[in-house]
């Protein structure tokens, strides 16, 4: 007789990852997902602080998948499945914001962290984590450029942290390449179409590749895989 995997309840927190990835290292089973209630030490992609207040949902899933995949393929397949479980929730339109950024609007509304656990060559497992801005206070510095869910009259997190984790237990079932549903998924879900980049290459956005790389098309036709990098548009001009 097979047991659905835990959910681990926690007030307090300094990161949902560590927990995780200190489960996973004890034998936890694929499936496994932590949840916060508030974090003090959360962390988004590139070591960046995450700020995780109450009123948000923070949670990570432990994954075992059979095959590697790289980083940008592991964020694109938990962003996709965590922005249809929200919406089907009630939340707004989410878009993604290539590799890892759930967008509402022109504003980030959460954002996925994938980190993998090697044993030698062999991946150990990966922690997919989620944070998403649901009716938390927001720091001020980041008003500019974030928002909650809650803005647009969606749910509460305490709704959201069911589906959230059955949503990103589907999206750790299978590793490897992403297919061409998930590609074209993504591709509908593009917060970065029709946006000319200067960062990482000058060009404009055109998808992205089986391994999660998105791929930029400079002004000569050329297409160019990044992996990596900050992701920045160009300024826009006004004439006079």
């Amino acid at each position: 007789m097979s047991h659905e995997p835990p959910i681990h309840y926690f007030d307090r927190v300094e990161s949902t990852q560590d927990i995780a990835h200190r489960l996973a290292a004890e034998g936890a089973l694929a499936g496994t997902a932590v949840v916060a209630v508030e974090q003090t030490g959360a962390r988004g992609s590139r070591g960046r602080a995450w700020h995780s207040a109450r009123g948000g949902l923070w949670l990570s899933v432990i994954w075992r998948p059979r095959e590697a995949s790289g980083a940008e393929a592991l964020s694109v397949r938990a962003a996709l499945a965590l922005a249809d479980a929200l919406e089907a929730s009630g939340a707004p339109r989410l878009t993604i914001k290539w590799p890892n950024d759930l967008m509402l609007g022109p504003r980030k509304a959460g954002g996925i962290l994938c980190e993998a656990r090697w044993s030698g060559d062999v991946l150990a497992w990966v922690v997919a984590g989620a944070g998403v801005n649901v009716a938390n206070a927001l720091p001020p510095e980041l008003g500019g450029s974030a928002c909650r869910l809650d803005d647009a009259g969606a749910l509460r997190p305490g709704e959201l942290i069911q589906p959230a984790v059955a949503a990103l237990r589907r999206a750790g079932e299978r590793g490897g390449a992403l297919s061409t549903g998930e590609r074209d998924a993504f591709a509908r879900r593009d917060w970065l179409a029709g946006h000319a980049l200067a960062a990482p290459a000058r060009g404009m956005p055109d998808g992205i590749a089986p391994d999660g790389a998105l791929r930029i098309r400079s002004a000569d036709g050329e297409i160019s895989l990044h992996r990596a990098g900050a992701v920045a548009l160009e300024p826009v001009s006004f004439n006079r």
